[in-house]
């Protein structure tokens, strides 16, 4: 805040308030439930990265070839102690690569969970003698670190289809605000991770995914990774999606082959931050000032 109260501008979490003040006033709630992917690996004899992972299992292997599950087990527990309840946690594809996924709540909640969620990880690792790396591709040959963001319109399942096409209508816009380092964009296109901007139900490589189990109420955005700031991406998501209600817009049809004719994700960081600085609609929603200083 200014000295005399008045809220910074400028103060991502109040960015972040405001959007979710603008949905409150239209009489919606989104809720959102991120999943986080890392890598974990050794540190030499002076704290500092190896980029030699902890172990060489799978997706979804279990002990003894997942040698981090005492080490997320470790990490739920503290979270759990500090009142923030992750749901699932599993080793991932890559080497001594985990996943840590969190349970809906609302948006502030959600991002202020995210944002102690990383530390906690970072501080446990090092007490294990570890290095936590949430970077979006660590190792070169390997599958990257996405933060994959489910979302929800709380009570109003008949919104979420709009909801869905603002947010599709507008990611190449805040792309640069959702993946803004260079290594983001070598993770897209590969390992499931998406590369074009569509929609299908339960196809993981898709931009969006409707889960099968939530089939009417939840869509999960997979192109953004742990880099961005998580109070403007949702923020950035929510007056997305809030567009697409107030326009009634609709998706195009869901479609698990992509053509020559299907949009594409930004594909480098100098893209992503043209598209960026070439819309009003980010000017208009963060404010010039914000746009010019994180793309600028």
């Amino acid at each position: 805040k200014y000295p005399d109260g008045t809220p910074f501008e400028r103060d991502v979490r109040y960015i972040l308030k405001k959007a979710i003040l603008k949905a409150k006033s239209m009489g919606i709630s989104v809720n959102f439930g991120s999943e986080f992917e890392f890598y974990l690996f050794k540190q030499n004899e002076n704290g500092e990265n190896t980029y030699v992972p902890l172990d060489h299992a799978g997706y979804m292997d279990i002990s003894p070839l997942d040698k981090g599950e005492n080490v997320r087990r470790e990490i739920c527990l503290t979270l759990s102690e500090m009142g923030i309840d992750p749901e699932v946690s599993h080793h991932e594809m890559g080497p001594g690569q985990n996943e840590i996924d969190f349970r809906y709540s609302s948006a502030l909640q959600a991002a202020d969970n995210a944002a102690t969620f990383k530390w906690v990880v970072e501080a446990i690792a090092n007490m294990q003698g570890l290095v936590a790396d949430f970077s979006p591709k660590p190792l070169e040959d390997q599958p990257g670190n996405g933060m994959h963001i489910n979302m929800s319109v709380d009570q109003h399942e008949e919104l979420l289809m709009p909801f869905m096409a603002g947010i599709l209508n507008r990611i190449e816009e805040m792309t640069a605000f959702l993946n803004p380092t260079k290594h983001s964009y070598k993770r897209f296109g590969k390992d499931k991770a998406p590369s074009y901007i569509s929609w299908s139900y339960q196809n993981r490589n898709q931009l969006i995914r409707i889960p099968a189990t939530h089939s009417t109420n939840r869509m999960e955005l997979r192109s953004p990774d742990s880099s961005c700031n998580i109070y403007l991406a949702y923020a950035l998501l929510i007056y997305a999606g809030l567009e697409g209600i107030e326009k009634n817009m609709v998706p195009d049809p869901c479609t698990d082959i992509v053509s020559s004719d299907t949009r594409k994700l930004p594909q480098s960081l100098k893209e992503a931050k043209v598209k960026a600085l070439n819309s009003d609609w980010l000017k208009q929603v963060l404010g010039k000032d914000v746009v010019d200083i994180y793309v600028g």
